[in-house]
């Protein structure tokens, strides 16, 4: 009886330390991105973190950061050609994540998917476009030889006392 009783313990706590971490792809199967999100899912999900696939592993706060936690994509956007420079060159500092952990086609996938939704957590913070006044870009532009000002020019722009 009470090996019975270990046995299924074991086989519940086997279960439960089984399905930490390994929440399911939200991106449906018929999906184009399907493949990629499965792709990342695999290969990606221990560094970087990203909702849609249920991966975790960038670092929630600089106390518990180690060296291998990736960028958090849930903030982070990105596109096909940046995802394809980071997967060939082992990320953007080349130290940390290894180069070709996909390849071909399947490194396209995830690229693909990657640029479709990294960044859907993202914050938008409010800007406002500075420009010039009309009366600075104009004074801007008045410049001579080696962007200096003229100088002694009239509004003809003949030099004073030149012949005439």
């Amino acid at each position: 009886m009470k090996a019975a009783a270990i046995s299924m313990l074991l086989l519940v706590c086997a279960a439960a330390v089984g399905a930490c971490g390994s929440q399911e792809v939200s991106v449906a199967k018929t999906s184009p991105y399907y493949s990629g999100a499965v792709l990342f899912r695999n290969h990606c999900s221990g560094c970087h973190t990203l909702s849609v696939v249920g991966a975790q592993g960038s670092a929630t706060s600089i106390g518990n950061r180690v060296k291998t936690n990736g960028p958090n994509f849930n903030i982070r956007k990105e596109n096909v050609e940046q995802v394809l420079y980071a997967i060939r060159n082992g990320g953007f500092s080349g130290a940390i994540m290894p180069q070709n952990i996909v390849v071909g086609q399947e490194a396209q996938q995830v690229a693909e998917f990657l640029a479709k939704y990294s960044g859907l957590q993202r914050q938008s913070v409010p800007s406002t476009n500075i420009t010039l006044s009309e009366k600075a870009g104009a004074e801007a532009g008045k410049t001579g030889e080696a962007g200096k000002p003229e100088q002694g020019k009239g509004a003809s722009g003949a030099t004073p006392g030149a012949g005439g």
